[in-house]
């Protein structure tokens, strides 16, 4: 609670002053705040709570009112009565005017079942459910029709001041406020017809409460000082807490992404990349992997139900991966398992696509990408992650280079203890495993495995000069730098753990 006595109004908001000023007369509603002040209704109820918080104002006692909105009877007729639709379906059936339009000038005589036909038809369009007796004695009550005879006289006669106000009120589907005055203004002969169609549940009176708002006492005590003050002279209070503004980012795993780009372009290689759905040629057997081999099972590997690619490769370099197949492996290499799609369990066939295309003599491109893979989620496994992979062209290239090239990759991300251990891949001979030292784990971690393309890899599609290639996940690196002990997480999207995560590391 703010001590009036030693309060500064020159801290009070021009929107609170307003408010102040505007209530110096007594108390008033959120409506009547707005006109008094020029404000939106918004300001104005962001301004209340302010003074309320600060103890300036208080609400009190709610204004009675009444206001006059459709009945059940006005809500299903849509604002027209019994006897005005019953002579506007009979004369629209004449001209082409809506059933709300105005009647054709003096009186139309019409059998009384030439008049039902009519009645019954337009019913049947409007969808309202008007009866023809209550109808024809509703139009007579009003003047609009009588009957002679086997006939009916339909008489020209405008609307009255309460089939307007109905009218009015079922357009703009919004009551109004109802007093007296409404009344008073009406002719004497039609002020009945308004307590008739009140009556009969075509319109509705309702009393509500509306919350108004008033000075309390402190608020008194500072009214004098506000109304001096002029609109420019406000001070600010310079140590009061700012609230915290959480920016829009990038999500943290792409800022390792973006980051792995960087620092792959900065070591002067070039970015590529390719479709997310392969053929089973490109995704294994060019990279000289069996077709009976366990990785290109479907509980390992994201099938294309019914889908089969049509041409999957060069004629040559089929001819050549089939003979190297037959030649390494000892069977007669399939066709139609090559032409399987498959979601691609690495980003290699780009590589190799790449190299197929461009046979080239030098070549240092990396790509990153996503990668899919059957796998039970677990604390270390996804089965949709994002893969970073390059190759290195050269002919003098060698392992020594290529365990080099990581040591500076790692120590770029921070990652400084790193050791690499003999492994097998398919495709790589001879293979190693990267290990880097985890200082809050305390242990060594598995992360990118690497080698020298094999010549049964390079030599089917044209190139000739050795081949250095790596490749690894970047969701462990991920983990690694945030100090998570859960891949998931990294999914999980949870906005605490989101807006903890420093931009800058």
């Amino acid at each position: 609670m703010i001590e009036w006595m030693t309060f500064d109004p020159k801290t009070l908001h021009e929107i609170e002053r307003k408010i102040i000023k505007a209530l110096s007369h007594g108390s008033l509603t959120e409506e009547e705040l707005t006109e008094k002040t020029g404000l939106n209704v918004d300001q104005v109820r962001r301004g209340v709570q302010w003074l309320e918080h600060k103890k300036f104002v208080v609400p009190v006692t709610s204004k009675e009112n009444e206001s006059l909105g459709l009945g059940e009877r006005g809500k299903k007729t849509k604002g027209i009565l019994p006897g005005r639709f019953l002579v506007q379906s009979i004369t629209d059936s004449v001209s082409s005017k809506s059933i709300t339009d105005s009647f054709p000038p003096g009186a139309t005589f019409v059998t009384i079942k030439e008049g039902q036909n009519r009645f019954e038809e337009a019913k049947k369009k409007s969808g309202f459910d008007f009866d023809w007796n209550s109808s024809v004695a509703n139009a007579r009550d009003m003047g609009l029709a009588t009957i002679e005879g086997d006939k009916l006289k339909i008489t020209d006669k405008p609307e009255s001041q309460p089939e307007k106000l109905l009218k009015k009120i079922a357009e703009e589907k919004t009551p109004i406020l109802y007093d007296q005055s409404i009344a008073e203004k009406l002719p004497v002969e039609e002020r009945s017809t308004l307590d008739v169609l009140i009556k009969q549940n075509y319109l509705e009176r309702k009393s509500h409460a509306t919350p108004t708002t008033a000075l309390s006492a402190s608020g008194h005590k500072i009214l004098d000082d506000v109304t001096k003050l002029s609109e420019t002279e406000r001070t600010l209070d310079v140590t009061a807490p700012s609230p915290i503004i959480y920016a829009g980012r990038k999500h943290p795993l792409q800022d390792i992404v973006d980051e792995v780009r960087e620092i792959f372009v900065g070591l002067g290689f070039e970015e590529i990349d390719g479709p997310m759905v392969q053929n089973g040629f490109w995704n294994f057997d060019v990279l000289f992997t069996p077709q009976d081999h366990p990785a290109r099972e479907m509980q390992d590997t994201f099938y294309i139900a019914s889908l089969r690619a049509g041409s999957v490769a060069d004629k040559k370099i089929v001819n050549n991966v089939a003979s190297i197949h037959k030649k390494g492996w000892g069977y007669n290499w399939r066709i139609d398992y090559a032409r399987r799609l498959v979601l691609r369990t690495h980003t290699t066939p780009v590589t190799i696509r790449y190299l197929a295309d461009k046979k080239p003599e030098q070549a240092s491109v990396f790509s990153v990408g996503r990668v899919f893979r059957n796998e039970k989620l677990t604390y270390k496994h996804l089965a949709e992650f994002y893969q970073v992979e390059g190759i290195v062209v050269g002919k003098d290239v060698t392992l020594r280079d290529l365990m080099g090239l990581q040591t500076e990759f790692y120590s770029k991300m921070g990652l400084k203890k790193v050791k690499f251990w003999p492994s097998f891949f398919p495709y790589t001979e001879p293979s190693l495993q990267s290990m880097v030292y985890h200082e809050k784990l305390g242990k060594w971690v598995e992360l990118f495995g690497m080698g020298i393309f094999r010549p049964e890899v390079t030599l089917p599609i044209g190139v000739e000069n050795p081949v250095l290639a790596w490749g690894g996940g970047l969701e462990r690196i991920a983990m690694l730098r945030y100090g998570l002990d859960d891949v998931r997480e990294l999914y999980s999207n949870k906005l605490g753990w989101l807006r903890s995560v420093p931009k800058c590391q």
